[in-house]
């Protein structure tokens, strides 16, 4: 029996002004759960998390987190990306199998936009469950430009057919070995429609030394 989620690649887009007003008002975005982000007087947040938990009475068990958040020119930004994977006492004649995968891609920009607090981290856990197969897989996109970015048409195109093939590993009964190398090259895939991106966004002006870089992609892969 499989956990499944409704298929909907969210898109989380906040326009942030560098300026703080004394008496700002609060705005607040948030994605469908469990991604979520928020924006406070120029600072934003985005946590995504995909989590599964398989146990004798749900033996296969599946989570996909598949999540963008565009931010414009931001005071600071912190962006949060887990996989979460559980097996439980399942049996030798029956074992468990525990998949999560999670995808991030934050954009940000200006002279912060390097600044990301970023943090990608997964874990797998079997608790009494020795013949289980386990696996999570959190891959993090932070895109950094000088100037405000958002990503083409042409683009998010692509991302939705890729997250149509992440979603399609939920049905595979492939071995794990073989879904981490799926997953792997799809994450290798995204990164390379943003860095493709990456050509056609603005340069800096060189009106500001702190933001006189290159637009660039970094990608974060842990897996367990």
């Amino acid at each position: 029996m499989n956990h499944r989620k409704p298929r909907n690649r969210r898109v989380t887009r906040t326009a942030v002004g560098l300026g703080v007003a004394a008496t700002a008002t609060v705005a607040v975005t948030t994605a469908t759960t469990p991604a979520g982000a928020s924006s406070f007087g120029g600072a934003a947040i985005a946590v995504d998390m995909a989590h599964s938990r398989a146990d004798r009475t749900r033996v296969n068990q599946f989570d996909e987190s598949f999540t963008i958040h565009e931010y414009g020119p931001s005071v600071a930004v912190a962006a949060y990306n887990r996989a979460v994977a559980e097996s439980v006492g399942c049996s030798l004649d029956d074992p468990c199998r525990s998949i999560a995968l999670s995808y991030q891609v934050v954009t940000t920009a200006g002279r912060n936009a390097r600044l990301i607090n970023a943090t990608n981290l997964s874990r797998a856990v079997n608790q009494h469950c020795p013949a289980c197969q386990t696996f999570s897989a959190a891959y993090q996109f932070v895109v950094a430009t000088p100037r405000a970015f958002s990503l083409g048409r042409s683009a998010r195109s692509e991302l939705d057919a890729l997250q149509g093939q992440v979603e399609a590993l939920r049905t595979s009964r492939l071995p794990i070995g073989e879904i981490t190398r799926r997953a792997d090259d799809l994450a290798r895939r995204i990164k390379a429609v943003l860095d493709t991106e990456m050509a056609r966004a603005p340069r800096a002006t060189g009106g500001d030394p702190l933001a006189d870089f290159a637009p660039h992609v970094t990608m974060h892969r842990h897996v367990r």
